[in-house]
């Protein structure tokens, strides 16, 4: 399960590879089991990926310098359950015989349990106890003709909140579940390449600018004519997480235009008016111990 991590892509930028790492160093907060990161040079994925914070798993700069292309998306993962194992670490890149793919996730699928016990009872094997890879297998075996309709019905398939951030030889594709549960913005660079993102401090950080929040039961498509909006369901409601304004997300990040640092204030201001005697006990804490409060 991935309750809360960080995904990054980019697509169409000279050295994407070092902007994904710059966009995953933003959104470290997110998770600090594990990071990765996969490119895609002229339709030839290539990745990196371990255990530990990304400074660890990319301390050396070849590996970095080893990923070329103008395309990448990359990973930063916090499990609440399954192993540390690196087999569990993302992005997954799968290569099959039509073009590899590249996966990376950031969410919780609620019927994750009975969807792998299906697949794995019609033949599908596993490489992971992740819940990502069910999506792929739902990708895979879908009988509609083309990656968009295999992607849209084994989206209705899978139940939960998530946001995916997925590679193709010729597109980069984000997708949010139909509640929005977990945020995913849409970016642009100066020199036009695009970014996806997991909250918008990673945006700023590598100098893009806001485009539009992905919105519920929404796919956005970037590729080399730009980008593109298609829905897989019209049955949504925008039900962000409370605890990305509580907790998940960084202060200066926005989420569906709303400001994470003002929010938590207003948050505050309104505990205090509710319960004054909780604010008084708040107020009344020593100054030595907020000393490590951020």
């Amino acid at each position: 399960i991935h309750e809360d991590c960080g995904i990054f892509g980019g697509w169409g930028h000279p050295d994407a590879a070092r902007l994904t790492y710059f966009g995953l160093h933003a959104l470290q907060h997110r998770g600090q089991e594990g990071a990765g990161i996969v490119s895609n040079d002229h339709g030839r994925l290539c990745g990196h990926r371990g255990l530990g914070l990304l400074t660890q798993v990319f301390s050396d700069e070849a590996e970095i310098a080893r990923l070329k292309g103008d395309r990448a998306l990359g990973h930063v993962r916090y499990a609440t359950s399954g192993s540390s194992s690196v087999d569990n670490i993302q992005p997954f890149l799968f290569r099959f015989h039509d073009g590899d793919v590249a996966l990376s996730h950031n969410g919780n699928l609620t019927n994750c349990v009975s969807l792998r016990e299906r697949l794995e009872d019609e033949g599908a094997i596993f490489h992971s106890n992740s819940d990502t890879e069910v999506l792929m297998h739902l990708i895979r075996r879908s009988p509609r003709a083309t990656f968009m309709d295999r992607l849209k019905e084994a989206l209705n398939t899978v139940h939960g909140g998530f946001a995916y951030l997925i590679m193709t030889q010729t597109e980069m594709i984000g997708a949010l579940d139909p509640n929005g549960f977990r945020p995913l913005s849409l970016g642009q660079m100066k020199n036009g390449s695009y970014v996806l993102a997991s909250e918008t401090c990673a945006l700023d950080i590598v100098g893009a600018r806001l485009v539009r929040d992905i919105r519920p039961g929404e796919i956005v498509v970037v590729d080399d004519d730009g980008y593109r909006i298609e829905r897989y369901t019209d049955n949504t409601q925008l039900a962000i997480c409370s605890m990305e304004f509580i907790y998940f997300a960084r202060p200066d990040s926005n989420i569906y235009d709303i400001n994470v640092h003002s929010a938590r204030k207003r948050m505050g201001a309104r505990l205090a008016g509710e319960s004054p005697a909780d604010a008084d006990m708040v107020i009344a804490v020593p100054d030595s111990s907020l000393s490590a409060t951020p």
